[in-house]
C-alpha cells in the first residue's frame, strides 16, 4: 500500500503502550500492507507499528527469519505474548530501523516462544531460536516502549542520541541544498 516514514528515537511515540487489536478489519490489514511495504523499503528483518506511528499490537517478522520460507509474505504477530523464554542467553549486537545506523550488543535468552493472532484471526505459536528469538523479543518490546537503548548505560544512551541528531541534520541539510 504505502511506505510509511520510520518513527526515530528520541520520538515519545516510540515509548507508548501499544493498544489491543479486538478484531481484524480492513484497517488491519492496510496496516499489515504498510508495515510490510515499509520493512522492506527500508531493509527490515521486522517491524513493529509503534515505528511508522501507530500504537496497537501488531508487528511482522520477514517470513524467511519467522518460518524458514523463502518468498513469502511476513508473519504478522497481532496482540502477541511471550509465553516461553529459555535460561541460557546470548549477547548480539542489535540494529533497529528506529535508530539508523546504530548497533547495540544486547543480551537475551536465546530461545523465546510466542502466541500471537494471525490476520485469519486465527491463534499461533512459534518456539524460535538465535535470531527469530531475539527479532521476536525486539518486536515485542517495541509494543511496551521498551527500547534498544534501554540496554545501554547513560553515556552511551547520550552518544547514540548525539550521532541520531548529526544525522537528522545532516539529511535535512541535504534535502535542503
Amino acid at each position: 500500500m504505502a511506505v510509511r516514514p520510520i518513527v526515530v528515537w528520541p520520538d515519545s511515540r516510540l515509548r507508548e503502550e501499544a493498544k489491543t487489536v479486538e478484531t481484524i478489519t480492513d484497517e488491519v490489514r492496510s496496516l499489515y500492507k504498510d508495515l510490510w511495504d515499509t520493512m522492506v523499503a527500508y531493509q527490515g528483518i521486522g517491524i513493529a507499528s509503534p515505528q511508522i506511528g501507530v500504537a496497537v499490537k501488531m508487528f511482522l517478522i520477514d517470513a524467511m527469519v519467522a518460518t524458514g520460507e523463502d518468498g513469502a509474505p511476513p508473519v504478522a504477530f497481532i496482540n502477541p505474548e511471550v509465553i516461553a523464554t529459555g535460561t541460557e542467553t546470548d549477547k548480539s549486537d542489535e540494529g533497529c530501523l528506529s535508530f539508523p545506523g546504530i548497533y547495540v550488543p544486547i543480551e537475551r535468552p536465546a530461545e523465546a516462544t510466542i502466541r500471537a493472532m494471525g490476520l485469519d484471526c486465527e491463534m499461533f505459536e512459534i518456539a524460535g531460536t538465535e535470531l527469530l528469538a531475539r527479532a521476536i523479543q525486539h518486536e515485542n518490546d517495541h509494543l511496551t516502549g521498551k527500547l534498544m537503548v534501554d540496554f545501554v548505560g547513560p553515556l552511551k544512551k547520550r552518544m547514540i542520541k548525539r550521532k541520531l541528531a548529526r544525522e537528522s541534520d545532516y539529511e535535512g541539510a541535504e534535502a535542503e541544498g
